[in-house]
């Protein structure tokens, strides 16, 4: 099978839809095909922050159902879900951006939207294990010794990364630099920490180029071991571009 594995989108639908139309694919009346038969593979972080996050949504809960793409949550993705299960949290970090569309719908369309979400995100797996095991996407990354398992400790590590729980004086967290640490058999691509070119070391590629912070989207193509990028329309945030913090 030929993936195109696509960094976080965070409500980017105009980018999101540019890049797929240069890596070849046909968008027909919302639904997605490609004449050789690859698929987008979302590595989370669907929504928040950018402006149209309930179009990605939409989009890309229909390709799923479809069996036309791939996808595993982000912490992003998360923190949605739990907002649509009606639970206490904090309505902030770009959450507020997707809050802000839902608001304007009425509860039929509410409803709708929430109860695909969250079919969407039940459905999926942490992290995608693909081509034998030759490969492994996933949000924010992945100890080796954990390709496999699904436990608590995991979940925490794909969706927000090696965390220390401590945070910048700016507010933002400490993640150490885990693809530095670790050495893989498989080639791990993930997201999460934006870069402002795609970052690879050892066997694991990061590909969140910041398109919300006004950089480029991108995507790496499997088997060909490729990037294709497409600029972004937002307002370039140079601050958002934290390097790792080191162990």
């Amino acid at each position: 099978m030929m993936y195109d594995i696509i960094g976080d989108i965070h409500g980017c639908f105009q980018e999101m839809n540019e890049l797929l139309d240069k890596l070849g694919y046909e968008l027909n009346d919302g639904g997605l095909s490609h004449p050789e038969g690859r698929k987008p593979v979302f590595l989370g972080d669907l929504t928040d922050r950018g402006p149209n996050s309930i179009a990605v949504i939409y989009a890309v809960c229909r390709w799923v159902k479809e069996s036309n793409a791939l996808y595993c949550p982000g912490n992003h993705c998360d923190k949605l879900y739990r907002y649509f299960l009606g639970r206490n949290v904090v309505i902030s970090h770009g959450l507020e951006t997707t809050v802000a569309e839902l608001e304007v719908l009425n509860s039929k369309e509410f409803n709708h939207i929430s109860s695909l979400f969250k079919n969407l995100y039940e459905s999926s797996p942490l992290y995608l294990m693909l081509d034998h095991n030759n490969l492994v996407v996933t949000h924010a990354g992945i100890r080796p010794n954990d390709i496999g398992k699904t436990n608590k400790s995991v979940k925490t590590f794909v969706l927000y990364g090696d965390i220390t729980g401590e945070k910048h004086p700016d507010g933002k967290p400490v993640r150490r630099d885990w693809p530095n640490k670790y050495d893989y058999s498989a080639t791990v691509v993930y997201g999460h920490s934006p870069v402002k070119e795609p970052r690879k070391v050892k066997n694991t590629i990061n590909i969140d180029t910041g398109c919300v912070f006004g950089n480029q989207l991108t995507a790496y193509r499997w088997p060909e071991k490729t990037f294709v990028s497409t600029p972004s329309h937002q307002a370039f945030v140079e601050e958002k571009f934290r390097p790792f913090d080191p162990y």
